[in-house]
């Protein structure tokens, strides 16, 4: 009965103080994330007062990591990395790597073992999922090109982080954990078998988890019972993941993020995310409540040139290796600056890598302390960062001839060759967008050899069409450079297939000004949005439902005409 209180206690002490304190950041515009951190540290044996129960709230905390790890891959989308993977793959590695090293040579320097060091500068090197895709949305950055971009980065440090966290248990006698044996001997036999057990288990899931658990998510959802699919959801989670780890010797969070990814192969993955979500947010809390409960304040007074040094490996050490590359890819300096503002925090990968290393014997109370204060402080500095780009961007652009080129734009793809035929040059489409609805139209135009001229962000998709024989353009359409680049101005059309409402307005007046007798077809999700457009007289615009409802209604009238099967059946 008393470990029965203990429970509710800690539970209803988390959630208490972490709901106070994450309303507080959020009025003061810090991510509520910062909230439940400091609320761990309040109700943890490190303050006065009440102390929660660390054992209780650690084990709770590893249902939290399965459920985030399980969104996570419900949300791993292999085509969305491949849309970047040119950028994305090489630039997480080269940041992550240059992060690593310096906080292996900071940590040598202050006399720590190599293995502590090691899982120090990793733990420092992979910034939060959950912190940047907050930090996109609030500023409407998820859907653009360079938030497309930062997530894929993303992706790949987690993935990084994931076969770090499996080989780590693996290597940590050689590396000089206190809990393991060391027997180089047998190094290798433990690292062999470790994939052997990984290879056995991703095989298992791809071949008989991608074929059994959409089966059986679409079983429970004829039965209609809401409650049973989220059941179904949550226990596919937590039971993958255990299961993975007593049969595999897989740690929680790589089977947890297998079931996801593997669940998202079925047509309710979307639903499933949406029913897992509530029970996913509230454990996350209690995760990050756990991890501050872990925390020593007192690292901030006694050590603060320590952490003054954590917090410039995190801000500095991440962002500007990763600008640099951004750069050298020939991308422009706002993609840069995003990219970087982006990984200038740390969050839950680093929180598990260091719990980890705490585990098996690798890394001091020391370095979790300094980790959770470069974390806490470079997580609440991450919005400020945001909202110094726009304010820098425009400083450097005043004062340096240098950056005005990087911003002008490098991209090789962002003009028309010389040998572009005359037809995509006068008379044509101009097609911004080649996504899922660019796509199609493009094949449309194909089919009946009407021109066109693609504008799309995606550097990557334009050198496609470019290598296919087609014309394109790489750039943001907002951008008046890049309609010009297009020639907008002897153009016939302009269709805009990418719902970017925020610079539709922008290529429109270019259009308009460059060529007034120029057709405008534009799309749009919102029925408020589109509703505006139409009085704005800006041009015709489709309204996604509005064009179904038209097409099914088309479909039905159809059937019922007189003479149809269905009227005489009728």
């Amino acid at each position: 009965m008393d470990h029965g209180v203990s429970l509710i206690t800690t539970v209803a002490a988390a959630f208490g103080v972490a709901l106070i304190l994450g309303f507080i950041a959020e009025r003061i515009k810090v991510p509520a994330l910062v909230g439940y951190l400091v609320a761990g540290i309040i109700i943890g044996p490190a303050s006065p007062g009440f102390v929660a129960d660390v054992n209780i709230a650690s084990q709770l905390s590893e249902i939290g990591i399965m459920l985030l790890m399980f969104g996570v891959g419900l949300h791993f989308s292999p085509a969305d990395l491949l849309a970047v993977k040119r950028l994305a793959v090489p630039g997480a590695i080269v940041q992550m790597g240059c992060a690593a090293l310096l906080g292996i040579g900071l940590a040598s320097w202050w006399g720590w073992s190599f293995g502590a060091a090691l899982v120090f500068g990793l733990s420092l090197s992979c910034a939060s999922t959950v912190v940047l895709l907050k930090s996109l949305e609030a500023r409407n950055l998820l859907d653009t090109m360079n938030g497309k971009i930062a997530v894929g980065w993303l992706v790949v440090q987690d993935l990084v982080t994931v076969m770090v966290l499996v080989l780590l248990p693996a290597l940590a006698g050689i590396l000089g954990s206190h809990t393991a044996v060391a027997n180089s001997s047998s190094l290798w036999s433990t690292i062999g078998q470790t994939l052997l057990q990984v290879t056995a288990f991703i095989v298992l899931m791809l071949v008989v988890g991608r074929r059994l658990l959409p089966w059986m998510l679409w079983q429970v959802a004829r039965t209609g019972s809401r409650e049973l699919f989220t059941l179904s959801v949550i226990a596919t989670a937590i039971g993958i993941a255990y299961g993975a780890a007593e049969l595999f010797k897989v740690s929680f969070a790589l089977g947890a993020f297998f079931a996801g990814s593997v669940m998202r192969e079925s047509e309710f993955s979307h639903r499933a995310a949406e029913e897992s979500l509530p029970l996913r947010d509230a454990f996350s809390v209690l995760f990050f409540v756990s991890v501050g409960m872990l925390f020593d304040p007192s690292v901030l007074v006694d050590r603060p040139l320590h952490v003054l040094g954590v917090v410039a490996i995190i801000l500095l050490g991440n962002s500007i290796p990763a600008a640099t590359l951004v750069l050298v890819f020939k991308y422009p300096l706002n993609t840069a600056l995003t990219i970087a503002a982006s990984l200038a925090q740390i969050g839950e990968f680093s929180f598990i890598l260091a719990g980890l290393g705490k585990s098996i014997g690798l890394l001091p109370a020391e370095g979790v302390n300094l980790i959770l204060a470069g974390a806490l402080i470079s997580i609440a500095l991450n919005s400020f960062v945001f909202t110094a780009i726009s304010p820098f961007r425009r400083w450097i652009l005043d004062r340096s001839a240098l950056a005005r080129r990087l911003e002008v734009n490098l991209d090789p793809y962002a003009e028309l060759p010389m040998s572009t035929e005359r037809k995509y040059l006068e008379g044509q489409v101009v097609l911004v967008g080649y996504g899922r609805v660019g796509r199609r139209i493009a094949k449309a135009l194909d089919e009946r050899g009407i021109p066109y001229v693609v504008a799309e962000q995606n550097r990557e998709v334009v050198e496609d069409l470019r290598k296919n024989g087609r014309a394109a353009v790489s750039g943001n359409a907002g951008d008046p450079a890049v309609l010009i680049q297009a020639h907008i101005a002897n153009a016939a059309m302009l269709v805009v297939a990418t719902p970017d409402t925020i610079n539709v307005r922008q290529m429109a007046e270019t259009a308009r000004t460059l060529n007034p007798a120029i057709e405008i077809i534009l799309r749009t999700h919102n029925e408020e949005e589109s509703v505006l457009l139409h009085n704005e007289g800006i041009g015709s615009v489709f309204f996604g439902e509005e064009e179904l409802a038209k097409g099914m209604t088309s479909h039905v009238l159809d059937r019922f005409a007189p003479g149809s099967s269905a009227t005489g059946a009728h």
